[in-house]
Order: C-alpha cells, then structure tokens, then sequence
C-alpha cells in the first residue's frame, strides 16, 4: 500500500490548502507519503517546505493515473462532487477527507479531518505547523498580505482600504510578474513569497484573507484581522467567530481602518496547538 496526499492548488485558489498540507506532512514525518499537487509549479516548490516527494497531477481525476486501488489517501479539496467522492471512497479503503465546511458530516466508508465535528472516525481540529508557536519578536507593526493569488487583481481595484496606513505588503505565490512588480512600487516596505515564515512571525497585526495565515498568525503571537474576499471560501468565518478573529466584510475602508485603531485592545481566544493530536489520529486510520 502507497501513501498519497492530494491538496487543490493554482492560481485561482491560492495555497492555503497547500500550506496546511506542509503542516500535516512535516508533523506527520513520513517520507513515503507523496503530495500530489493540481498545480506543477507548487510540486516543483516543494521540496523547498521539506516536502520529499511531490507530484503535479493538474486535474483531480489525475489522481488514480498515480495512485491505485487499495492506497491511502488523504483529500484536501472541494473540487469533487457527490458522486466522485463515493468512487474516491471505494477505491482507496483509506480514504481521509479534510473539511473546512461548517455543515459537513463524515460519510460512510471514510475518515474526516473538520473544525467544527468530532467522534470516533473524526479529529475535530486545524492545523499548524508548530514551528508558528512560540515568542517572536514583532518588528512589523502592520503587515498586509492579500493572499498567494490574485488573478483578478482585486487588490489593485481597492488600493483604497489601504490610505493612511503605514503598512508592510509579502508578495503572493501566484502574483502576475507585472502586477509583482507594480505593487512593489506601491507598498516601499514589502517581503517575498520565501519570506512567508518572517514575515508572518513578525508581524503585530496583520490583515490578511488567507484564511491559513490568520492561523499562523494568531499561533505566533500576533493579531490578525480576516478581510473577508468574495472570491475565497467562507467556510472558516465561524471558527474564527470562535477565536474572536476581527472580519471585514469586503472591502469597507472606515471598518478596516477602526478594526486597525481597536486591534491591541482587542481581546483574541487562544488557538490550541493540535499536531500531536491529528498526528496520533493518522497513524491510527491511515496506517490501517
């Protein structure tokens, strides 16, 4: 039996995914396991997160050219649809679905990874990488970072949200090198895409809509604040609601400048550091 892992990935998706994804891997500490990515940019960027074995596989049908019936899989995506997810289930007898949606159940015939459920065949938690908890020293006092994609460039059309804040921009994954290039000239203090860890750890308050780096974030000691994008899921806005995570609803100016003004008053709930639990959890059911 081989192991695989498939996330959903690209430049209309971003790499949230991914990033959790590295989480669990690098916890998890198996080599044998091989990440299949639906984007060959981010297999190749692999290795660079400590990943040994990637593979790009471009559509999610692509996955049984790789792996066959009777491997192990573990599904980050909402690509699939009813029906694939019942074959995806027969076809791999350990099959683990990882879930961000607030209404979701676990089927019959899989194992599920959620926020918001638990019970027997159930871990109910997030993920981050544990490298993100600890006491950093915060030398960015705002940071913003919109995302690893913006193929739309939305962030160029509300540039306005922005005036008046002294703030310090990390470069997305998926950026247009034009549009890279054109955003540096307007944010003087910016960090590339390699220097997600740095940044991220560094920063005070960060506004963010990566739904991951709110997490990441928050683990580290910061305090992050969720503008809500109508291109990305909405899935973790009640966990955050639990973590008391500040959200801005699209782009509304004077609500993300007095979320700014309140946020080191605000009070934030504790994020728990869950790797030894999902860890012990997988080498329960995925090593069935």
């Amino acid at each position: 039996m081989k192991k695989f892992y498939y996330v959903d990935t690209g430049h209309r998706v971003g790499l949230d995914r991914f990033r959790r994804a590295v989480a669990i891997l690098n916890a998890l500490g198996d080599d044998e396991v091989t990440l299949l990515c639906s984007d060959f940019r981010i297999a190749h960027e692999a290795r660079h997160f400590g990943i040994k074995n990637s593979v790009g596989i471009d559509l999610v049908r692509n996955i049984v050219n790789i792996a066959h019936r009777g491997d192990a899989l573990i599904f980050d995506s909402a690509e699939a649809n009813p029906l694939m997810l019942e074959d995806m289930r027969s076809y791999f007898p350990n099959f683990i679905r990882v879930s961000d949606d607030p209404q979701d159940k676990r089927e019959e015939n899989e194992f599920l990874i959620s926020p918001y459920f638990e019970d027997a065949l159930t871990c109910k938690t997030v993920m981050v990488d544990d490298k993100y908890f600890g006491e950093f020293e915060k030398t960015i006092e705002l940071g913003f970072f919109f995302g690893d994609d913006d193929y739309e460039k939305d962030l160029e059309k509300h540039f306005d949200i922005l005036e008046g804040l002294d703030i310090e921009l990390l470069i997305g994954f998926y950026y247009f090198f034009d549009y890279e290039e054109m955003l540096k000239k307007r944010f003087p203090k910016y960090y590339e895409f390699e220097e997600y860890d740095q940044f991220i750890t560094s920063c005070k308050t960060l506004i963010t809509s990566s739904p991951q780096a709110v997490l990441d974030c928050l683990a580290s000691g910061g305090r992050p604040l969720y503008l809500k994008r109508a291109d990305y899921t909405n899935e973790f806005e009640n966990f955050f609601k639990e973590l008391n995570v500040p959200i801005i609803e699209g782009f509304d100016k004077t609500l993300l400048s007095d979320k700014v003004a309140q946020n080191l008053s605000h009070s934030y709930n504790r994020l728990q550091q869950n790797s030894s639990k999902l860890v012990n959890y997988l080498k329960d059911k995925f090593y069935l």
